[in-house]
């Protein structure tokens, strides 16, 4: 995949949780670290030895709101690149999502209109960031729980122009098209025949739950077999150069981490 980390493999989210778990475990080939949670100069000792072993330490942003309308705050466009330079990571990455607007927080990631003047602002916002970590840089696909009305643009032609205005590349959380496809009734098979597969970095696997009818997308469960019948569905279109695991509560014992890694290893192989 051209400008992408390479070959990546199979991989598990960093989280302090998780630390001495994931030392353990095997065939773990990387780890993806939440990069707010991290303080340049202090890195955490577990994951300075990764990173000094050779294990790829790929730090994942989720506060940018590069998709606000308000003027990007690139202070933390700068502990982005900071981390990402101190980790010695090949790319970097936040979503396609606002988090902020009228200088209220929301305390999630939101999804944007698909709409011409969205995609121009998000654009140039993906621009500004992109020289200044000075790495490779990628979007996440989020889950939603509502769609703007007036779309201009499918998700997948939106993610398409954007890497084509931009050359980011995409990170295609699985279990989002999942939650979404639930929620939103979209077709995630028709997502995967469109979008553009030449940029993508790697995939995100997690689980979640059905409550009062809807699908809740809570890293605090196992990855349910539909999201696995999912990535089986990529997996026919493309070789993904990463798969990585999501887990962020309700963590569960080393054992079972093995097995939902071992499930994600098969799922991709030949």
């Amino acid at each position: 995949m051209a400008d992408g980390p390479g070959r990546l493999g199979i991989g598990i989210g960093w989280r302090h949780e998780l630390d001495l778990s994931i030392a353990r475990l095997p065939g773990v080939d990387w780890v993806e670290v939440v990069a707010e949670n991290l303080h340049a100069g202090h890195l955490p000792e577990t994951l300075v030895a990764l990173r000094d072993k050779g294990t790829p330490v790929l730090p994942h942003a989720v506060s940018l709101s590069l998709g606000g309308a308000e003027p990007l705050d690139t202070a933390r466009v700068e502990h982005l690149a900071e981390i990402t330079r101190e980790l010695g990571a090949p790319m970097a990455s936040d979503h396609v999502c606002f988090v902020r607007a009228g200088g209220l927080d929301s305390g999630h990631l939101m999804p944007l209109p698909r709409t011409r003047e969205a995609l121009d602002v998000l654009v140039d916002n993906v621009k500004l960031t992109q020289s200044i970590v000075e790495v490779p840089f990628a979007l996440e696909n989020i889950a939603a729980v509502l769609e703007w009305p007036g779309a201009e643009f499918t998700e997948s032609e939106f993610l398409r122009e954007l890497t084509d205005r931009t050359g980011c590349l995409l990170i295609i959380d699985v279990a989002n098209l999942y939650a979404n496809a639930r929620n939103l009734g979209t077709d995630p098979e028709r997502f995967l025949d469109e979008i553009p597969w030449e940029r993508l970095a790697y995939t995100h696997m997690a689980g979640g739950v059905e409550r009062d009818g809807v699908y809740h997308d809570t890293h605090a469960h196992p990855v349910v077999p539909e999201v696995l019948d999912l990535l089986r569905e990529l997996r026919k279109r493309v070789e993904p150069p990463g798969v990585l695991l999501e887990r962020d509560d309700d963590y569960p014992t080393d054992a079972e981490l093995a097995a939902e890694l071992t499930a994600l290893r098969e799922a991709v192989s030949p």
